[in-house]
This record gives structure tokens, sequence and C-alpha cells, in this order.
């Protein structure tokens, strides 16, 4: 019989149909609950906590150029296996580089490496960004990836190099995606103040990078293609680990000018100038800007004449490749300037930097073979003085002040903008890609910072953002970053056909000899006996004019014949160690009686 209690007469009335639970027997547990039990203790999940979290992928970002300086931009990104090279630039001497031609970044790591090197990305065609690559291709042959307008001004480098057949350069365009291994590089179109360039979004199984290259935002750029926001906001919503972006006017507010504002300004100082000849000095790959000048002379009526090599080069590579709309007839040799009057030529040159050897300085120092600067010529500096430049760019003004030309400079007229985004532009690509890291690149460090002062400012923590530096090693993941080790990274010097033959030892010895000179001390000796034949004879380079200082001479030469004899007694004879202590002794004697250090160059004749 079938016993109901009140709670199963409730459930009916409920229309709850489940089973009552069994009936407890004492010290028995029925058939039906022993065949579930076993059941029921294998549905509990194991316990996790004592399993390890299965390690994320990494990819690891090397600096070798481009952090705390303006120049010679190069960084390597390397997963798993594979490994790229995004830029090859180099970098101009400064003064305290006497007699260096071009400085490179150190290639030892991509050496060291270059078995896992799969290819170089290049993002323009500046000197900063393509400039040591024919050296680098020497070193490491590699395929390299570039637009049209770069690809065509590699090549030309590397036929100068002569390596142009031995290297494959690879046309790419905005949206194709080169696949480097286990790593994909997908170019995005920016605006900047060279056609064709390019920033990059990187990806693979650790990370999606997105690089900027140099870039601003022009909303009406001369060749009419507006940098790819709508790109760049797809990929801020797919998700973006990590952003290093261009920090080179980071310190300035507002937004970057467009390029046409500096077509309005030089077309007012073609009209200010009339019958003048006028002279603009220019960015040689600052194609634009050619562009415009060349526009404004043919609707003047003026012919255009090219001075400077890199400028010739460029215009040449421009306009084959259809990036520069050259009319007809409208550039002419400099030779044939003098067919015209002045009032119907223009001259485009390079050395708007001020640059000791470029065109407008020997202009300014009447060393130009075929241009003389005259009061009728007015000259246009259509650029802004790279920090530390400023001096040199100043010393042409006056120059060319002195020779009675009128010149016409940014600090006067609107005759330069910018290639380089300023905040609100830096905040706008910081707010559409919503990066979880943040990298600063491409600039000194008071723009690194200022650069990550802006991420700071759009919601980025502190401890997401990296200020690195040449040689820093960044490992990457999706919920982590660090700077957690370094790679080989410095200057490597160019001097004439030398690369890396010199060094800090050379440069030091170079800037003794220009600040305080030389001291040549000659000696003929006679080794069987240890006596002098002939000498001391000193002489004097860049120190002291010796017949102004006879004195002087006369006692160091008494030093140099004590320190001979002092160590050449008991038949001792030992050149190296006399050299060493007539460099040391009489550099000792110079300072003390001068409070110069000449470089002190012993030579001893045996005889």
């Amino acid at each position: 019989m079938e016993t109901r209690t009140r709670k199963d007469n409730a459930r009916a009335r409920r229309g709850d149909t489940a089973k009552p639970a069994p009936a407890k027997t004492a010290g028995k547990t029925p058939a039906k609950t022993q065949a579930k039990a076993p059941a029921k203790t294998q549905t509990k999940a194991p316990a996790k906590r004592g399993r390890p979290r299965k390690p994320e992928k990494q990819m690891k970002i090397s600096f070798l150029g481009g952090l705390n300086e303006i120049g010679k931009n190069m960084t390597v990104f390397e997963f798993e296996d594979d490994m790229f090279i995004l830029d090859c630039g180099l970098e101009f001497p400064d003064s305290d580089m006497p007699g260096v031609d071009l400085v490179l970044a150190d290639f030892t790591y991509v050496t060291r490496n270059a078995d896992k090197i799969r290819g170089v990305v290049i993002t323009h065609g500046h000197e900063d960004h393509i400039g040591g690559l024919s050296y680098l291709l020497k070193e490491v042959n590699v395929p390299v990836y570039a637009t049209r307008l770069t690809a065509g001004l590699i090549m030309g480098k590397l036929k100068e190099a002569g390596i142009d057949r031995t290297s494959v350069i690879n046309v790419i365009k905005p949206g194709d995606v080169v696949h480097l291994g286990g790593i994909s590089v997908e170019a995005i179109h920016v605006n900047h103040s060279i056609p064709d360039s390019i920033g990059v979004a990187i990806k693979c199984a650790a990370a999606t990078i997105v690089h900027t290259g140099d870039f601003k935002i022009d909303s009406t750029p001369i060749d009419g293609e507006i940098i790819d926001l709508a790109r760049f906001a797809a990929l801020g919503r797919e998700g973006v680990t990590c952003l290093m972006m261009d920090s080179t006017n980071a310190e300035r507010p507002g937004f970057t000018e467009s390029e046409k504002k500096v077509g309005g300004s030089l077309e007012h100082i073609f009209n200010l100038a009339g019958d003048k000849r006028v002279i603009v000095a220019t960015f040689a790959s600052n194609i634009h800007r050619v562009q415009q000048i060349i526009d404004i002379s043919e609707k003047l009526g003026r012919k255009v004449a090219l001075s400077g090599r890199s400028l010739e080069n460029v215009v040449a590579v421009a306009s084959e490749l259809g990036y520069l709309k050259v009319p007809e007839g409208i550039i002419i040799t400099l030779d044939e300037v003098r067919r015209y009057t002045d009032d119907r030529i223009t001259l485009i040159t390079t050395g708007s930097q001020g640059e000791p050897m470029s065109a407008l300085s020997r202009m300014a120092t009447c060393d130009h073979r075929k241009v003389q600067i005259t009061p009728n010529d007015a000259v246009i500096i259509s650029a802004t003085p790279i920090p530390g430049n400023e001096k040199t760019v100043g010393k042409v003004v006056d120059d060319l002040l002195k020779l009675g030309a009128e010149v016409f400079y940014s600090q006067m007229y609107d005759v330069h903008v910018s290639g380089h985004a300023r905040q609100e532009e830096l905040k706008l690509i910081l707010g559409i890609l919503k990066p979880r890291f943040f990298i600063p690149v491409h600039g000194e460090r008071k723009h690194l910072s200022a650069n990550a002062a802006l991420g700071e400012s759009v919601g980025i923590p502190s401890k997401n953002i990296i200020l690195a530096d040449n040689g820093t090693q960044i490992t990457l993941s999706k919920s982590a970053i660090k700077a957690d080790a370094t790679v080989p990274a410095g200057r490597v010097f160019v001097d004439g056909y030398g690369v890396g033959d010199v060094g800090n030892i050379i440069l030091r010895d170079r800037k003794r000899l220009s600040e305080d000179g030389l001291v040549a001390v000659s000696i003929v000796a006679d080794p069987v006996n240890g006596m002098i034949i002939t000498g001391p004879v000193m002489e004097s380079r860049g120190f002291v004019y010796v017949k102004d200082a006879e004195e002087l001479f006369d006692d160091a030469e008494e030093l140099v014949i004590d320190i001979f004899e002092r160590y050449t007694r008991n038949g001792r004879f030992d050149i190296p160690s006399i050299k060493n202590h007539i460099r040391d002794d009489v550099s000792r004697f110079m300072y003390e009686r001068t409070k110069r250090s000449p470089i002190v160059v012993p030579i001893i004749i045996e005889m």
C-alpha cells in the first residue's frame, strides 16, 4: 500500500510529476541507489587549480635605430623562427663626427640571425628609412618589399652600389598582405611628405601590431589619396595588441597643415619676386613640393632647372613612374639657364638644411660652378631646420643676404609644412585603434615622452606604455609587454669607401686634431750604441707656429733627448717603449706650458 505524504499531495496539485526520493532504509542502501552512486561521482569535474597554464606565444621587437634620435630607423620583428626588418635608414653626421659621410645602424643582430630573416619591408622612400639598405643587402641578401615609388628610389641606390642584379625588390601596394613565415604584414596607405608612404599591420599568433610609419592626416593631399582611416578603424575593432606610432611632432598641439597651404604661399612669393630669378631650396624627396613649384613656374611662364644630384635622381624616378607631372620642355639644364632672363627662371636646389657640401651652401659661399648669387635673386628656403641644424641654416641665410639676395624662410612665410602628425592627429589614431599596449617610436627622447603622455591622456595605463632605446628588445604577448633584453645596437660610420673602420677612438683623435693639433717628433738613431744621429726635429700642425714658439720647442727637444738617453742606457734599445715615453712626457710638457693637448707622434728611424 502506497503512503502519500502532505508534500506528495502538494506536488500532485502543482502538476509536478517528479518521483519522490526513495525512502531511507536504516543500515542498507536500495539497489537503484547503489547503481547510480558511481555515475554521480564521475560527473564531478576534477580540480584545475594545480594544472599549469599553457604559456602564451610571444613576439620579440628589437630596435636597432630610430629611438632617441632622428634617423637610421630600423626595427626587427621576430616570431618563433621567423624574423623580418622594418626599414633600414641612415643618419647624417653632426659636428662631433669630423670626416664621417654617413651613419648606419649596427647590423650585428641581423647578420647573426641571417638564416631567420624573411625579408625587409620599407614604409617610404626617405633616406632615414632606405639609406642603409644597400649596405645591409651586401651582408644579408634578403627580399625587399616596398611600394612602387619607394622601390624605384631603392633601385637607384642599389645600382650605385653595384648590387641591383643580385637583389630582389618586390613591389607592393596598400591593401597587400605579405607573408613572411609565420608573420603577415599588411600595407596601409598614409599621408606623408613623399608619395606612396605606408603604415603596416603586423600579425602573428602572438599579437597584432600596428606601426604607423611616418605619417600625418592630410584631408587635401596633393595626390588626392587621403590616409586610410577606415582600415585603421577596422583594425581597432578587430583588436590591436600594440601600437607603434610616429613621435616627431608629438610636442606640437593641433593638426599639421595640408601641403596645399604651401602652394599658396609659394605662389605669393613668386609674384613678389617679379622679374627676379627664383631659387627654391627644399628636400630632394619632397615630390609634392617639387610638383607645386613646377606648376607655379608653368603658370608664370618660367623654365625650371635642377641643382643637386639627389634632387635630379628623385625627379627622374618620380617622373618616369608618373608620380610627378612635368610639362614637356619645362625642365632645362643649368647650362641652359644663361639663355633666359632672370624673370623666366626657377631654380630648385638641395641644401635646405644648410649641409656644407649641398648646392645651396656652395651658392652662398660663391663655390658653385654654374650658379652665382646676385641681388636679382629671390631665394626661398622651403623647409624647417631639423633640430641641430638651426645654426648651419642661419649661416647660409646670412651668406645669401651678404651677396644681396632676398631670402624667404619659414619664420617669415608659410613656405613649409611638416609631414608628421601633431597631437590631435596622434590622439585620433590612438582613439580609433584602441591598443592595449603602446610604444612611441621615431624621435628624440622628448618626442617619445610627449607621445607617451598622449597615450596616457586617452586612457592607456602607464604600465602598458614602453619608452625604449636603441638596443632594447621587447617581448610582447596578447596579455603582457616587457623590455627584458638587449641586442647589439650602435652607430657604424661610413667614411669614403670604409664602412665601420672609423670608430670612437679615431673620432676622438680627429676631434683632438681639430682642437689642439699635432706635434711630430723625428729622430734618427744608431740601434747598436743607442745614440742619436740626427734630431730630434719637431714639427707642428694646427698646434702653434714653430717660429713664434722657438723657446717652447727648444725645451721640448731637450726633454726628448733626456728621455732617449735615459731609456737607452745599459744597451737597451726598446723602440716601442721609448716612443711611449716620448708621447706621454712631451704631451704632459706641452699641456703644462700651453694648456693644450696636441697629439704627439714620435718617429724613430734606425740607421
